[in-house]
């Protein structure tokens, strides 16, 4: 890791504004998801995707998942995530590491994330070891000592293959166990619910710097290290998907965890299982259909796959963090997820 820069004011001056989280029971969006019904374009849209993701919540035979993609959780809904399954509302969740790891454990940390300031130039960003996220910062230093913390769990647990799901449960132990500086994280949330995370590209952030270190001190002393099984990320969500029956699913963004919570259906079919395509799906993308891409692919499309069916599906093409709070903060107002059963479906694999 390269040597951090010494303090200066001017870091400190571009990290003072925290980015705040929003949370569903704040605010009332019934209201405003109520107008938007009447209206037209996207408008309706998000309309149409609450009153989906409501009736998902209110289906009795239908577990639901959330699929986590882009930054949404450092632009301020990380708290509408985490409500979503203290209350009951999700059952488990498909997500990139960056989410999971750089954004929630990372602030579970104690660390922050910062609005970022106009016409600075990314140069002396880099010199400062400020990261940016569009218009949020995040310190370089406390990343890294994000890395710091994911190859101290490494070093706890016996040497074999994991699924990201058993490690992620491992950091959310961790947390629990007194290192936790912010409690109530998601990692931690869902930790305690027993609302499994998978996350199918898990090197792919923070975590991967803290386990490719262990790997590599691990190797060199002739001793065995743990590893990630993808293979078994599949295999556990299918099996997820298997025992749920009907699903519906909540996605944020596209990409591989859309793509992966989606191929569950043909995966149990695959095994021998006759499944449902996932009952109910909501899509909030801004990607572009045109190029074919799997963040653009309408849900229609999953459909002639075998994965999603049509009658209860919407897209809802807008930026994330302008439309996921309405829809969650209406959905915990009308109230369908009181009285939903807690599918805590880690314990399938106790």
């Amino acid at each position: 890791m390269n040597a951090p820069p010494k303090a200066t004011n001017r870091k400190a001056e571009l990290l003072a504004n925290t980015v705040e989280h929003v949370a569903i029971d704040q605010y009332d969006a019934r209201p405003i998801i109520d107008s938007m019904r009447r209206m037209s374009f996207t408008s309706r849209d998000t309309a149409r995707a609450a009153d989906i993701f409501s009736m998902a919540l209110a289906d009795p035979a239908c577990s639901t998942w959330l699929t986590l993609a882009g930054s949404t959780s450092a632009a301020g809904c990380m708290h509408i995530y985490r409500d979503m399954v203290k209350f009951g509302m999700i059952d488990a969740i498909v997500a990139t590491g960056a989410s999971i790891v750089d954004m929630d454990f990372f602030e579970a940390l104690g660390f922050r994330h910062y609005q970022a300031q106009g016409g600075v130039d990314d140069r002396d960003l880099r010199a400062l070891y400020i990261d940016r996220i569009y218009d949020t910062y995040i310190d370089e230093e406390e990343l890294q000592a994000c890395d710091a913390a994911v190859y101290e769990i490494c070093e706890s647990l016996e040497p074999r293959p994991y699924s990201s799901r058993e490690f992620i449960q491992a950091m959310g132990r961790w947390l629990a166990d007194g290192h936790a500086k912010k409690p109530d994280s998601l990692v931690e949330t869902c930790f305690r619910e027993e609302a499994p995370i998978f996350v199918p590209a898990f090197s792919d952030c923070s975590a991967g710097f803290g386990l490719v270190k262990h790997q590599v001190e691990r190797r060199k002393a002739g001793r065995p290290y743990v590893s990630i099984d993808s293979a078994a990320d599949f295999r556990e969500l299918t099996e997820i998907k298997i025992a749920a029956g009907a699903t519906g699913l909540l996605m944020v963004g596209g990409g591989v965890p859309k793509n992966f919570a989606q191929d569950t259906v043909v995966c149990a079919e695959i095994l021998g299982h006759e499944v449902e395509m996932h009952k109910y799906a909501v899509q909030i993308t801004v990607a572009d259909v045109r190029d074919g891409a799997c963040s653009s692919s309408t849900l229609k499309e999953a459909c002639s796959w075998g994965k999603v069916d049509v009658t209860w599906e919407q897209m809802v093409f807008a930026e994330a963090t302008t439309v996921v709070p309405l829809i969650a903060s209406d959905a915990w107002h009308r109230g369908s997820w009181k009285g939903r059963e807690r599918r805590r479906w880690a314990k399938l694999f106790a």
